[in-house]
C-alpha cells in the first residue's frame, strides 16, 4: 500500500460499537479522508443489511468474504471471539484495529500479539478514551503522580453484558491510569459484587504502582446517572478530567505563594469568589472531537505509515493482565465476606 492509495476497511460486528465504526469509516470516506468502507460483517444478516444500507457498503456474513477485498478491519465481534476472527484476518495479511478488552484470556492476547508480529501487521485494541480530547490535553501535564481518584458510572444497558463491569467499562480508565503511571503494579484490593446480571456489575478498585502512586478506581454500570471523572494529585498539583465535557482543569500550587490557613479562613466568610491564595489555575486548550474519529484516524494513519499503533497490543494487553487480576482479586474478596454469588 502506497501512502497515495485508498484504504479499503470494513467491520465485523455490527452491534452498538460496531455500528459506530461503520459509521465513522463513512464519515470520513465522506471526508475525502482516503479510505473506503466496503463491507460489514455479521451472523445477524438483517442486522448487517441495515447497517450496510445505512452507510453505503456490502453486506456480508463470513469474515472469509473480506480476504483480498480489504486492507483493515474493526473486529467490533464480542470479546470471546476476538482471537478467531482476528487471527484470521491478520494471518491473511488484513491490519486490525480489535475492540477493548482485547482477548478473553492472556494466552489469547499473547496469541494475538505473536500473529500480529509473525506477519509484521498494524494491530490497534480501541481504549477509546486515550483518544478523548481532555486526556490527550492533559497528558504533557504528567510529571510524577501520585494518588488518581476515578469514577466512571453508567445506567444500565443490555450491552457488553458478555464481559463484567471491570472488562466493560473500569478498563478504560486501568488503561489511561497506566498510559499516566507509566509503573509496574505493585499491589491491588478490590471488591466487587454482582447486582443485576450473573457478573460484577459494580466494582471498587485500589492500585498501588512500584512508583509509589495509589489509584482508587469505581465502576458501576448500575448507576441512576452517568459520571466520568478522573482526578489525580502530583507534586504541587491538583487536575481534574472530565470525560465526557472534554474538560480539563489544573490547579498549581505558586513558587512565589505559601498556602495561608488565615487567607483561608478569611476568604471562607468572605461572599466574594477570588482564587485560592498561592493556587494558578490553568484550564489547558481541549480542542473538541469525537474520541471514536481521534481513534479511527489514528488507526487508519498507522495503517498508511506501518507504524506503532498509539494503543498497541501489549497496551492492551497490560490493561488486560490488571482488570483480570483486579477481578481475581474480588473473588477473593467475596470469599473471605462469605459471598456465594460469584
Amino acid at each position: 500500500m502506497t501512502n497515495e492509495s485508498t484504504i479499503r476497511v470494513a467491520v465485523v460486528g455490527v452491534g452498538a460499537f460496531g455500528k459506530n465504526h461503520a459509521r465513522v469509516y463513512h464519515e470520513l470516506a465522506q471526508q475525502g479522508t482516503g479510505v473506503e468502507l466496503v463491507a460489514v460483517v455479521d451472523a445477524d444478516s438483517e442486522a448487517a443489511r441495515s447497517v450496510a444500507g445505512q452507510f453505503g457498503c456490502q453486506a456480508l456474513a463470513d469474515v472469509d468474504q473480506l480476504i483480498e477485498r480489504v486492507d483493515a478491519v474493526s473486529v467490533a465481534v464480542p470479546t470471546v471471539h476476538h482471537l478467531a476472527v482476528a487471527r484470521n484476518l491478520m494471518t491473511a495479511g488484513i491490519d486490525v484495529l480489535i475492540e477493548k478488552p482485547l482477548a478473553s484470556s492472556l494466552a489469547e492476547a499473547d496469541e494475538l500479539i505473536r500473529v500480529a508480529q509473525a506477519g509484521q501487521r498494524v494491530a490497534q485494541v480501541g481504549h477509546l478514551e486515550r483518544f478523548n480530547p481532555a486526556v490527550r490535553a492533559t497528558a504533557p501535564l504528567i510529571t510524577q503522580p501520585m494518588f488518581f481518584e476515578v469514577h466512571r458510572l453508567s445506567v444500565f444497558t443490555p450491552r457488553s453484558l458478555d464481559v463484567d463491569v471491570v472488562l466493560d467499562l473500569m478498563i478504560h480508565d486501568i488503561d489511561v491510569v497506566l498510559s499516566f503511571v507509566k509503573s509496574p503494579i505493585k499491589d491491588i484490593r478490590a471488591v466487587g459484587l454482582p447486582v443485576v446480571t450473573g457478573k460484577v456489575d459494580i466494582a471498587n478498585v485500589r492500585m498501588e504502582f512500584e512508583s509509589g502512586c495509589v489509584a482508587n478506581l469505581t465502576a458501576s454500570r448500575i448507576s441512576t446517572e452517568r459520571v466520568r471523572k478522573l482526578r489525580f494529585f502530583q507534586p504541587r498539583e491538583y487536575i481534574s478530567v472530565d470525560y465526557g465535557r472534554q474538560d480539563v482543569l489544573q490547579f498549581r500550587v505558586t513558587a512565589d505563594e505559601k498556602f495561608s490557613l488565615d487567607r483561608l479562613l478569611e476568604m471562607a466568610g468572605s461572599s466574594s469568589a477570588s482564587p485560592i491564595p498561592g493556587v494558578a489555575v490553568n484550564k489547558p486548550v481541549v480542542h473538541a472531537q469525537e474520541p471514536l474519529h481521534a481513534e479511527l484516524s489514528s488507526f487508519l494513519d498507522a495503517v498508511r505509515r506501518r507504524s506503532r499503533p498509539v494503543v498497541s497490543l501489549e497496551d492492551g494487553r497490560a490493561a488486560l493482565a490488571a482488570g483480570l487480576s483486579i477481578l481475581s482479586a474480588i473473588h477473593d474478596h467475596s470469599r473471605r465476606a462469605g459471598i456465594s454469588s460469584l
